[in-house]
């Protein structure tokens, strides 16, 4: 569907439009959706729903006695998003991709309301995908960090 790029009183946003069904759109704003009514109806539109289906595994060759399996990597994206709990700034980002992390460990620092806030690890896991950089814009609920 569309995408477009906005910016309000120097605040940057990436709008995509999911739906539009008679006056009342489905659209993503900076990662989190919303549900907008508009004054008039625009023409229908929905978005194609993509299937995804993961191959299938393969069976795994013996180990040797010996060999010392390692961890696999969580695949890129894959997990559970961290959100940000209201809207603020990204002030500083404490990890990277590939990271293992420990529920309670500081993610990166939002800044909301001239506060800093420590956005922390809700579950141990890999650090698979980063979806912010220092100084965007975030409202809350948008996706932040994903760990698996």
């Amino acid at each position: 569907m569309a995408k477009y790029q906005y910016t309000v009183e120097g605040t940057d946003y990436d709008v995509e439009i999911l739906e539009i069904e008679d006056n009342v759109a489905k659209v993503n704003v900076n990662g989190a959706e919303f549900v907008v009514e508009l004054k008039q109806a625009l023409k229908p539109t929905t978005r194609p729903i993509k299937q995804v289906v993961a191959p299938e595994p393969k069976p795994a060759a013996p180990a040797a006695a010996a060999t010392v399996q390692q961890p696999a990597a969580a695949p890129a994206g894959a997990g559970r998003n961290i959100c940000a709990p209201l809207p603020g700034t990204i002030i500083d980002i404490k990890v990277k991709v590939g990271d293992q992390v420990k529920e309670g460990d500081t993610l990166l620092i939002l800044e909301a309301m001239k506060m800093q806030n420590n956005i922390e690890a809700e579950a141990s896991g890999q650090v698979t995908a980063i979806h912010v950089k220092p100084g965007d814009s975030v409202m809350e609920g948008t996706a932040l960090v994903t760990i698996a």
